[in-house]
């Protein structure tokens, strides 16, 4: 999916004429670029974008509003697509997502560009505010949709608070990645945190 059916697909507006993908892509590029130089984000300028590219700025503000925007979309392009659901139960569903959360955790630690830039998106409350709404808080309904599926259907308890419950699914693997980097983050630990969650939370359990 491209940048543009993401932002519309999310309701966010398109501004002015059809989207260049191959215009986007190079944009997109030269942010990556000078990041992987070692660039500051508070030193990226969209007339320095626009340099690296090799595109006028009116070009850049055609396709965003600004740079914080277009940084979103950066990180938005050097991660993976959002996992597809098998729908077979809550379970499977969640050991699906917790794997896209660990598959993101080792990319994270092995790209400078991604941990870099997460560190420096914090420093910026704007950009941070902008990062949250358009691909953290979507990951997080996505995860409470599925939690609200399983009370529908019996396969956890209708009393359980979903918004606690989701950070008791993903906190062990934002842990590992975030604060205990020496942490491993095995092909495994989906599936254990998922079942070591649930015993305690489905109908029934004491």
């Amino acid at each position: 999916m491209s940048l543009a059916d993401s932002r519309a697909r999310e309701g966010a507006p398109v501004r002015g004429r059809p989207r260049s993908e191959a215009v986007e892509r190079s944009i997109i590029e030269g942010v990556m670029k000078l990041l992987e130089d070692g660039v500051p984000l508070a030193e990226l300028s969209i007339e320095r974008v626009a340099r690296t590219a090799g595109v006028g700025k009116a070009t850049i503000y055609r396709r965003w509003a600004g740079k914080e925007e277009l940084f979103v979309d950066v990180l938005r392009a050097a991660e993976p697509a959002d996992p597809v659901l098998p729908g077979t139960s809550m379970r499977d569903d969640l050991v699906v997502l917790l794997e896209a959360l660990r598959r993101h955790g080792l990319r994270k630690r092995s790209s400078a560009i991604l941990y870099n830039v997460h560190a420096q998106m914090k420093s910026s409350p704007k950009l941070w505010a902008v990062y949250h709404a358009t691909v953290i808080e979507p990951r997080r309904r996505t995860t409470s949709d599925v939690l609200r599926r399983g009370q529908e259907n019996g396969e956890l308890r209708a009393d359980v608070d979903i918004e606690l419950v989701s950070d008791l699914f993903t906190g062990p693997i934002l842990v590992r990645t975030v604060m205990r980097p020496d942490a491993t983050l095995d092909d495994d630990l989906p599936e254990r945190i998922v079942d070591t969650v649930l015993e305690g939370l489905r109908p029934g359990a004491a």
